[in-house]
């Protein structure tokens, strides 16, 4: 059975993120959205930890669910080290298999950091350490570099991060079996990196509110009966095809790190561009952020084109909130785009089955043939693509036809006004 799974993201716990972010609103969101498995997120925080203990059913052996949706037990944390003359700053997604292992975990993590300050925590421990005392608890753990390409906070990150896997975890690097891509880049800007090819590329969105969940996300072919965590963590370590079938991807130049540039002096490069500049800026003299391209184009041993049937495919989507905001002229968080986005995903089908897999008659007939044809369009990659740079969005326009218009606009209303 095909199923999505979005493994990392946050609770109303960690900073800046949404207070609705909380089992419920999750769970809710996720069936609209058509996510079948959520990670926690945030288990070493003890208020959301007991959340989870409380709300969440156990199913099988390492898999628990509520209203529905199925929980796998996650948490992102903030690793700080100084090594080698150097800080870095490193973040990593922690899959544990049951409570038990989880609570073991945070009482030798509690000694490297506060974990009730933030849902994922600052730990003064590097990451050879972590494995250590992760892999010290169950071998049915998984770690994984988290954003792996992100200037300030990842494993290749330009700012605070390392060349390779082995530079970082050093012995422990045998366990370091898969790494996420993050919005700023693609599975095919990792595939540029031959010393990627026995690592398996996951997606996540990393959602710090309910309506961002499943921006990324990761596509198996599972027995819903089996244990999903077992499942999903031996897919992970073994790079399995037959049972991984696709990630799907923000366009990663929508990222806020993807090209290079300083946001307050408004410049935006590309690396060519840095590399003609010297990597300075011409307002503030200052050197700018290099971004995820940039250093994507350093450490590559490939060139851009590069593909292997062994590789994970992908696909890149544009989320329905903004299609909708774009076809209707409004707002992505105003009324009238939510009041579209609940009549679509709520009497036609999920987001994921109306964006991946309803037939174009079907989407013409169904909904305000606008938000159809942008649905169409973006599937298409009919799109025009402005980077993001140096922690600011990028904008992704989709090429409308010029004879359309919002004459459609009328029958959305009506639609809109029988869900009341």
């Amino acid at each position: 059975m095909e199923i999505i799974a979005d493994l990392h993201i946050h609770s109303k716990y960690s900073r800046a993120t949404s207070k609705d972010m909380d089992i419920k609103e999750l769970s809710r969101w996720a069936k609209l959205k058509g996510i079948s498995v959520l990670g926690s997120g945030d288990f070493t925080h003890p208020g959301w930890l007991s959340e989870l203990k409380k709300n969440l059913q156990q199913v099988s052996e390492n898999t628990f669910q509520y209203d529905g949706v199925k929980f796998i037990l996650t948490g992102e944390v903030s690793n700080i080290f100084y090594k080698n003359g150097k800080n870095y700053r490193i973040h990593n997604i922690l899959f544990m298999p049951n409570f038990e292992s989880v609570e073991k975990l945070n009482r030798i993590l509690q000694n490297y950091g506060e974990l009730a300050l933030d849902g994922r925590p600052i730990l003064l421990l590097d990451c050879i350490s972590l494995t250590e005392i992760v892999y010290s608890i169950t071998e049915e753990a998984l770690i994984v570099p988290a954003h792996a390409w992100t200037p300030h906070f990842s494993i290749f990150g330009s700012l605070s991060g390392f060349d390779s896997i082995e530079e970082c975890f050093g012995k422990y690097s045998k366990y370091i079996r898969s790494i996420e891509t993050g919005l700023s880049s693609d599975p095919k800007m990792n595939w540029r990196l031959s010393k990627l090819d026995d690592i398996t590329l996951i997606s996540n969105s990393d959602a710090h509110s309910p309506q961002n969940l499943g921006r990324e996300a990761n596509v198996f072919d599972i027995n819903p009966k089996n244990d999903l965590y077992k499942e999903i963590v031996e897919i992970i370590k073994n790079k399995d095809k037959n049972k991984f079938l696709y990630t799907i991807e923000f366009y990663p130049e929508e990222g806020k790190y993807h090209y290079d540039g300083h946001r307050n002096c408004k410049i935006c490069w590309s690396p060519k561009e840095t590399k003609k500049y010297n990597g300075v800026c011409p307002v503030c003299n200052k050197k700018i952020t290099i971004g995820v391209l940039n250093r994507v184009e350093q450490l590559a041993d490939r060139d851009e084109n590069y593909y292997s049937e062994k590789f994970i495919p992908y696909k890149n989507l544009i989320p329905l909130m903004e299609i909708i905001a774009d076809a209707l002229n409004s707002g992505k968080n105003t009324q009238k785009t939510l009041n579209e986005y609940y009549y679509i995903t709520t009497q036609v089908a999920n987001e994921f089955e109306v964006l991946l897999k309803l037939p174009e008659e079907e989407l013409k007939n169904k909904i305000n043939p606008k938000i159809a044809e942008g649905i169409i369009k973006v599937r298409k990659g009919e799109v025009d693509i402005f980077p993001g740079y140096d922690g600011e969005y990028g904008k992704i326009n989709i090429r409308w036809s010029k004879d359309n218009n919002l004459e459609n606009e009328q029958m959305s209303l009506n639609k809109q006004l029988e869900l009341f």
